[in-house]
């Protein structure tokens, strides 16, 4: 058995893979229950083994759970409406199958996105793909927080303009464009900056997967 230093020191590729070789189901306890009344947990190992140094928890599974919560918790519903609709493949109700294919493209630090090559509301090995956390912001629309006005649009009671602000996903800063009279001539600074930022960023895109940087643009382009 490893230590929990042993176990943090691994990627998370290394650590479901442990768990598969070290962790066998022991048979006891009965035929999982089905994760939000769909997903099947078929896998042959244990995902929350005790190792020394307390409770550890499968990468793999981790993921798997948190999709499947996403499209079919009501409770998460609530809070999250914009997943409404939200549906996850026939084959990957299955957590080996998911896997099989998380084991293939995970990369550690990076997220599961189902809207930049995919159509948003379905997560599928053709929908889906690996991303860092900044393209996620990049392209997120953000409309429920924003307001009545355009996407990278506010208005400024002390000028009575409107100000475009566009955040770069790398330095992290808020930038802004400019004011103007009109959140028209705003939202389409907001979009000029955007596409300059992508622009900027396609190397970066493209060492990822070759077709993020064309439906960024699709995105930032389609934005209101």
């Amino acid at each position: 058995m490893i230590t929990m230093q042993e176990w943090k020191a691994m990627g998370d590729k290394e650590q479901s893979l442990w768990l598969e070789e070290n962790c066998p189901v022991n048979g006891r306890g009965g035929p999982r229950k089905p994760l939000h009344g769909v997903g099947i947990n078929d896998a042959m190992y244990c995902q929350q083994p005790t190792i020394e140094g307390g409770r550890v928890r499968d990468p793999a599974y981790l993921f798997w759970n948190g999709m499947i919560r996403r499209a079919y918790d009501a409770i998460y519903h609530e809070k999250q409406p914009t997943y409404i609709g939200v549906v996850v493949c026939d084959e990957w109700l299955s957590f080996t199958a998911f896997r099989i294919w998380w084991l293939e493209h995970q990369v550690d630090g990076f997220a599961i996105d189902k809207d930049v090559v995919g159509c948003g509301k379905l997560y599928s090995p053709e929908n889906c793909i690996f991303i860092p956390q900044w393209i996620n912001n990049f392209t997120t629309d953000s409309g429920a927080s924003r307001g009545e006005w355009p996407i990278g649009v506010s208005f400024d009671k002390r000028d009575m303009r409107f100000r475009a602000h566009c955040r770069n996903p790398i330095s992290g800063k808020l930038e802004n464009p400019g004011y103007f009279s009109t959140p028209e001539a705003a939202h389409l600074a907001w979009r000029t900056r955007k596409l300059e930022l992508a622009i900027e960023l396609r190397p970066k895109m493209d060492e990822i997967d070759m077709r993020i940087y064309p439906r960024v643009i699709e995105i930032i382009n389609s934005a209101k």
